[in-house]
């Protein structure tokens, strides 16, 4: 048996049931509002690893003039947030893409299924030819890269926004003060509603561009605000 090229295992593995790697709505770069979700998730995480911390740092010198040292505990640290942030974005290549699944619950840790699906026929013996060698099966994708690269982009930008909300508003989830706060457009913040249930899986037609997404949101609060249209922000 020749080699199975990627159009005819495609074909055969949506025929089967199992959902298709490639299709018009799944080949893309992330979405502004994708990398600031996964941005926020992963600071969040790690923070929240570290947040228990019982250590206290001593900050300062004792001078000539019996100025004692300062202690702060480190959960509450300035050192806590440049360590969170250390290679934050470096992480996101941990990351992989889930064709299978709806808008941004395509980006997600561990093997996707489909690539599961792939890996079991080569181990079967089938020759899988997706124009790269198996080696290089497990490395970051196009997409993944991009989602990486514009990560640093965004901290770059929002540094201090990051640390405004890390040092005064903590009781509210980063990715509502940074992405709904500041990064995104009402039209862009389609993507921080999803959550992955488990149900969350293509159908052929299905997925929505993160532009329609938005454009339905702001055409229903239009319509729920009869004489009080919103605007955002930036263009007031």
């Amino acid at each position: 048996m020749g080699p199975v090229r990627l159009g005819t295992l495609l074909f055969i593995l949506t025929v089967s049931g199992t959902p298709k790697e490639e299709d018009d709505d799944t080949e893309r770069l992330p979405s502004k509002c994708e990398v600031c979700k996964l941005l926020s998730l992963e600071l969040q995480e790690e923070l929240s690893r570290t947040g228990r911390s019982r250590e206290v740092l001593e900050l300062g010198q004792v001078l000539d003039t019996g100025k004692r040292k300062r202690h702060i505990p480190y959960s509450v640290s300035e050192t806590r947030l440049e360590e969170a942030l250390e290679n934050l974005c470096e992480r996101i290549l941990d990351y992989s893409v889930h064709a299978e699944r709806k808008g941004s619950l395509r980006y997600a840790k561990g093997q996707s299924q489909t690539m599961a699906t792939l890996k079991g026929l080569v181990q079967k013996g089938v020759k899988v030819d997706l124009g790269i060698p198996l080696e290089l099966w497990d490395e970051p994708s196009v997409e993944v890269t991009f989602l990486k690269k514009q990560c640093e982009t965004m901290l770059e930008e929002f540094e201090d926004v990051v640390g405004d909300w890390y040092f005064h508003h903590q009781e509210q989830p980063l990715q509502h003060f940074l992405c709904a706060g500041h990064v995104l457009r009402s039209t862009e913040r389609a993507c921080l509603q999803e959550t992955w249930t488990g149900k969350e899986t293509i159908t052929e037609g299905q997925e929505k561009t993160e532009e329609e997404e938005g454009q339905d949101q702001e055409e229903e609060e239009v319509t729920n605000t009869p004489g009080h249209p919103k605007h955002d922000p930036e263009e007031l």
